[in-house]
């Protein structure tokens, strides 16, 4: 008989997020039987989407997944007041669902965050007798200080105090990287409680190799550098702009391309034609479906992200991406994220917020032949498959799901 899961997410595809419907598919596809409990999609914006309204329940079947949607109170703006009932909306719905409507499930997975999710989760094991799996992909409060979302110490220790709460009370803790778990364990969480599963990427998106170039990409006369994604203060690329000016008088040909949106690009557009640089290109964001096209015309790509402890045990999730696309990454992030390049051998390293650093790095990577590159490309896209694929991640839960049946 098939273990029954049930998925436990404030947010769900049409939504981005990282265990969604793929996750939900592939579980499907491995032999779990699958009920989802999610919001009606609101997120990022904070606004409905169109089709979308809020009702007491919604059921649908999406490829094997049944998915039902419970009310919440839609917001995701700087308003605290509305994020709050945001997330104490859905965690009242799920949890009267869990308890009272729900199928028995097997085993519960539990995303985080937000972590009244997990209390959600814990409530219902408590009264179901239902384990959880609880999968860590924000330490907070740790991220919510460092965001800005929360300043008030006494609000952060409430918030830790919960978290410890939850830990106690789940079967089984997912994180995302090394650095998560040491962190965990120095919270008195034991260390056997605690797996490693690393994100996958969106695999059938990211891999184009035979795509045209797109319009307005610099042609191979020059080495293009890409950065793609949100341009926003955690990214700190005005280091990447120092770097190109660094880079314009030693090597001419090497260029920095920027491909998305976020709050930092006007800033960052100002700063490079202040500086006169014409080694760096801005190109507006496109679909997820389309950036695969842009990572396969790149020489190599650009993670970077500024000096700050709680990155140094964060792996961005373009890493893994850039990975599974084949080209060879300049990972700028101290920690955890570096340590996955050096073991893939995909790539070279340079410190966070050092634009001496990032510019010898890519040096580095210009010097190689074009050989040179397409191996370290291949090594991280082997790793890839062997360690980081959706496949594997998704085999990864599932030990966990059927040791936990009861």
């Amino acid at each position: 008989m098939a273990t029954r899961v049930l998925l436990l997410t404030q947010w769900f595809d049409p939504e981005p997020t990282f265990k969604g419907l793929v996750f939900a598919r592939e579980l499907v596809a491995q032999g779990f039987e699958v009920e989802v409990v999610t919001g009606f999609p609101n997120y990022p914006g904070g606004k409905l989407y169109a089709g979308y309204r809020v009702k007491f329940i919604q059921r649908e079947v999406i490829d094997g997944v049944t998915l039902t949607r419970v009310p919440l109170y839609p917001s995701h703006g700087q308003s605290g007041i509305g994020r709050v009932l945001n997330y104490a909306s859905f965690a009242a719905s799920s949890l009267f669902y869990g308890l009272f409507a729900a199928k028995k499930p097997d085993v519960i997975y539990a995303y985080h965050p937000p972590l009244t999710v997990g209390i959600a989760a814990s409530l219902i094991r408590l009264f179901r007798r239902v384990p959880v799996v609880y999968d860590i992909q924000d330490m907070w409060p740790d991220t919510l200080k460092a965001t800005g979302m929360f300043s008030n110490e006494k609000a952060l220790k409430v918030v830790a105090r919960v978290c410890d709460w939850v830990y106690k009370r789940v079967d089984q803790i997912v994180v995302l990287s090394p650095g998560f778990k040491r962190l965990l364990i120095e919270r008195g969480v034991p260390a056997q409680k605690i797996d490693i599963i690393y994100n996958w990427c969106a695999e059938e998106m990211v891999c184009a190799p035979d795509a045209p170039l797109p319009s307005h990409f610099p042609d191979a006369s020059r080495f293009r550098l890409l950065f793609a994604g949100n341009m926003g203060k955690a990214q700190s690329l005005e280091t990447v702009i120092a770097a190109a000016e660094l880079l314009k008088v030693r090597a001419p040909a090497f260029m920095f391309v920027f491909l998305g949106g976020g709050v930092e690009v006007a800033r960052l557009r100002d700063l490079a034609a202040t500086k006169g640089l014409d080694n760096v290109t801005f190109l507006p964001g496109v679909p997820m479906p389309e950036v695969g096209a842009y990572l396969a015309h790149a020489d190599a790509l650009l993670v970077h992200l500024k000096k700050d402890p709680l990155f140094t045990i964060t792996i961005p999730s373009k890493t893994q991406a850039y990975m599974a696309a084949g080209k060879p990454v300049l990972m700028a992030v101290d920690g955890d994220a570096a340590d996955l390049v050096r073991a893939a051998g995909c790539g070279v390293v340079s410190e966070s917020d050092n634009p001496e650093s990032l510019a010898e790095a890519g040096l580095a990577l210009m010097r190689l032949s074009q050989q040179e590159r397409l191996e370290m490309g291949r090594k991280g896209q082997d790793y890839y498959q062997k360690e980081l694929s959706l496949r594997v991640g998704v085999e990864r839960f599932g030990v966990h799901f059927r040791q936990l049946r009861k």
